[in-house]
């Protein structure tokens, strides 16, 4: 049996895989806030590439459930949509008062090899709709 956070976690990363475009917007819409923010911290060879062009501190940001379902969508067209990767949340979400936190791993389709990992830093609101999401990609 699955905990709430661990069932926030599998919906979470779910989203990040659903093909059909009213279903993902649906899931986003009573995931998140309406207000949510979602914060990325890029992999390194972006921050590098920032930083190399006097950006200190790169940080990409969406904010909104209009950007988040943009967001989420490209994601989705770039990683998923080819038939090549997939995401799926790991077994370690915990929660903290109104913070949850998880690992996630996108995995190849065919062989299921782990081809990128990140960390999420979810906070949620008084409707336990998710209000910042902080995502690192490891």
């Amino acid at each position: 049996m699955s905990s709430a956070p661990q069932l926030l976690a599998d919906r979470y990363a779910a989203v990040w895989n659903e093909p059909d475009a009213d279903r993902r917007r649906a899931e986003i819409a009573d995931l998140f806030a309406a207000d949510a923010v979602h914060l990325l911290q890029p992999p390194q060879d972006v921050r590098k590439a920032a930083v190399d062009l006097g950006f200190n501190r790169p940080v990409l940001e969406a904010r909104g459930r209009e950007s988040l379902e943009y967001r989420v969508r490209r994601a989705y067209e770039e990683f998923v949509a080819p038939g090549v990767h997939e995401f799926r949340s790991r077994q370690d979400a915990e929660q903290l008062a109104d913070v949850v936190t998880f690992h996630w791993e996108m995995v190849g389709r065919r062989d299921g090899e782990v081809v990128g990992v990140g960390r999420e830093i979810l906070v949620l609101d008084k409707e336990d709709r998710i209000a910042r999401d902080y995502q690192f990609v490891e």
